[in-house]
């Protein structure tokens, strides 16, 4: 079972990430948890710190307490920091036109926004 944390300050995003997520891997496969800012997903880190894990995705523009970072890109400092996720897979999904630079600077993957309307760039991450 993989166990994911999708991190948006949309709500709508969310929903849509957990229900590609879940025609991908089936329900009863996957464990979702879903935080709606930075500081929430930092918390769900914590919180799961005995147990990994596996991807997280992640959205670069949310709250604006980060400056001049974006808070996405504070999160992925924040799990990167932490020895317990060192194995776990980190994916932006942003409207970001600088998505493709951040993931470069970071060593993550990346979904931009545009292309999260089919399943395709799930598979490619999830399988």
């Amino acid at each position: 079972m993989k166990k994911i944390l999708v991190t948006d300050d949309s709500p709508s995003w969310v929903r849509h990430h957990i229900l590609n997520i879940k025609y991908i891997l089936g329900e009863e496969n996957v464990e979702i948890i879903s935080a709606y800012s930075a500081k929430e997903g930092d918390i769900c880190l914590l919180t799961n710190i005995d147990k990994p894990f596996d991807i997280i995705f992640t959205d670069m523009q949310m709250e604006p307490d980060f400056l001049p970072l974006n808070a996405g890109e504070w999160f992925i400092k924040q799990i990167q920091f932490y020895p317990e996720y060192k194995n776990t897979k980190i994916v932006i999904i942003s409207a970001s036109p600088r998505i493709e630079n951040i993931a470069k600077k970071y060593g993550v993957d990346f979904i931009p926004k545009k292309f999260c309307q089919t399943t395709a760039p799930y598979e490619k991450i999830l399988k």
